[in-house]
């Protein structure tokens, strides 16, 4: 394996960035641009962050529930309504959210516009 790599566009030659059906996730898109499982974007040597982004139609949600990963949501266009057990709140562009895994959480594209939203996570240690 690499010590680094360079993602290309999707649609451009040599990109590894794919879609993929995420349980819980409606009228959206996921895509991974880094994944550390082999699956169709390799991650670099020793790598252990998954990177992608989510593009939600208006309406476009997710379910309310937890994941064992640490996460971070990063909002590139359009906004997001995230709800937790102890808050609701609007993130726009430019806005981020960070937790470890295990919390339970929700997003809903609640603007007009498709909402382009950054996903980090760092899967938990084997």
């Amino acid at each position: 394996m690499a010590k680094y790599r360079i993602q290309r566009a999707k649609g451009v030659e040599g990109s590894t960035v794919y879609t993929y059906s995420a349980p819980g996730h409606y009228e959206c898109v996921p895509t991974r641009l880094y994944d550390v499982d082999g699956g169709g974007a390799n991650d670099i040597e020793g790598g252990k962050i998954i990177m992608g982004i989510t593009y939600f139609v208006p309406g476009g949600s997710t379910d309310f529930a937890a994941n064992p990963l640490e996460s971070i949501y990063y909002i590139l266009t359009g906004e997001m309504t995230l709800k937790t057990e102890d808050c609701e709140t609007v993130l726009h562009a430019g806005d981020s959210f960070h937790c470890v895994g295990g919390v339970t959480k929700s997003v809903t594209n609640t603007g007009t516009e498709v909402c382009q939203m950054l996903v980090v996570l760092q899967p938990p240690q084997k």
